[in-house]
């Protein structure tokens, strides 16, 4: 095992990759993978998509195998250095691994699917036909890594700064009209509950009202509204989170060293059992005890979050389905019982991305054979969390967050 004095410092890691996100979302802007307006608004899933593309980006640089990536210079006379297995700090090793996985991956894509690659990571459709099956597997990879930076305050706190500096980028020094980013961090989580940056003493971008581009879309970020609605699928949730604590050994460990984390852990796997057990058919959520929310009776702005859950619930319903069929076949030939993709899914929500991953980046016994192409497991993993992250935008959810802290304090005995 490597000391860890030979480990480089979390903090120099963090600001190389922040260097490199800059550089990412301001070739994304060139290659109009990402339009100003979206860098401004901070509409839909930009938390993610961002990290993302850095990785992306990343791996098209990396020359060295096993794959490694190459660091900024803190000056013009300091060595060359490049992050690797051994000198990774162990906060980021999980991340260096997935990542390093995809890299020849990524590298022995055509020209064209590169390029396909990134614009599937923003949610663009791929140009090139028949699509590169493999694009989806990576994509979910890459955004399931973002999906672990984009949770951590750090770099929460310094992604307002990474926006601004692409949309600075290449603009005129004379213009008179300065686009202004408008990603505002969530609330500020910690083992006591919730804060946010008045009691921290830290300030927060505020949202810019001088932007040039107004949200497409409503935004969940905006949205102050309050309703029976919103009381009721709040209630639905946070009930959900007693059995998914009942059932878990590793979120109370997490509360100690990692609470942001355990949050967004609680979260996605509340949302999943919902989606299992509360989502109707028709889409509405019933809780029971008279805790029904149908559609129609949500708040605009609630109503693109409240389909993503009926989405997550129908899909959830699939793939159970799909597994049993799969243990059965599995049964009728005498074969060993493959472990259900829905049960992988919950490991990835709680365990964070690449629980499984050993030193080789690779999973451990029959993974090359259980995992798909498409990573359907990674992807849908990615779906319950992102809509996890757009919950937290909600001010009406964000209230009563601290809620969610002394629920897990007193379950988990911390």
């Amino acid at each position: 095992m490597i000391p860890e004095e030979n480990k480089l410092p979390e903090q120099y890691v963090q600001d190389s990759f922040h260097s490199y996100l800059k550089s990412s979302l301001t070739q994304a802007k060139v290659e109009k993978l990402l339009e100003p307006e979206v860098l401004a608004s901070a509409e839909g899933d930009l938390m993610i998509t961002g990290p993302a593309l850095c990785l992306y980006f990343a791996a098209l640089r990396s020359t060295t195998i096993p794959p490694s990536v190459p660091l900024p210079r803190s000056s013009k006379s300091a060595p060359p250095r490049e992050l690797t297995e051994s000198n990774c700090p162990p906060t980021f090793l999980s991340f260096l691994r997935v990542w390093a996985s995809n890299v020849s991956r990524i590298q022995g894509l055509e020209p064209n699917s590169q390029h396909d690659l990134a614009r599937v990571i923003c949610g663009l459709p791929p140009l090139t036909q028949p699509v590169d099956p493999a694009l989806s597997g990576i994509a979910a990879d890459l955004r399931a890594v973002a999906i672990e930076i984009s949770q951590r305050r750090s770099f929460q706190d310094r992604y307002a700064t990474d926006l601004q500096a692409a949309l600075d980028a290449g603009s005129s020094s004379g213009s008179t009209l300065k686009v202004k980013a408008s990603f505002v961090p969530p609330p500020v989580y910690d083992a006591s509950g919730y804060t946010d940056s008045k009691s921290t003493g830290k300030t927060s971008p505020p949202a810019s009202p001088a932007s040039a581009f107004p949200p497409r879309t409503p935004s969940p970020m905006l949205f102050l509204e309050h309703s029976p609605a919103i009381e009721r699928i709040r209630q639905i949730l946070y009930a959900a989170l007693g059995d998914v604590l009942a059932g878990s050994h590793t979120l109370g460990r997490l509360l100690k060293w990692d609470p942001p984390r355990a949050y967004f852990a609680s979260v996605s796997l509340a949302i999943l059992e919902v989606g299992t057990r509360a989502v109707n058919p028709d889409g509405s959520v019933d809780g029971g005890a008279g805790m029904k929310v149908t559609l129609g009776e949500c708040p605009e702005g609630l109503k693109p979050l409240m389909r993503e859950l009926a989405g997550i619930g129908r899909q959830a319903g699939e793939m159970s389905a799909e597994d049993d069929k799969g243990a059965v076949e599995a049964l009728e030939k005498g074969e060993e019982m493959p472990e259900p993709r829905l049960e992988r899914v919950r490991k990835m929500l709680e365990g964070g991305v690449g629980y499984d991953r050993d030193a080789s980046g690779v999973g451990g016994r029959d993974e090359g054979r259980r995992r798909s192409v498409e990573g359907r497991a990674v992807a849908f993993s990615n779906r319950i969390n992102a809509l996890a992250l757009n919950i937290s935008k909600v001010k009406a959810f964000r209230e009563r967050q601290a809620e969610v802290f002394d629920i897990l304090s007193a379950v988990c005995g911390t």
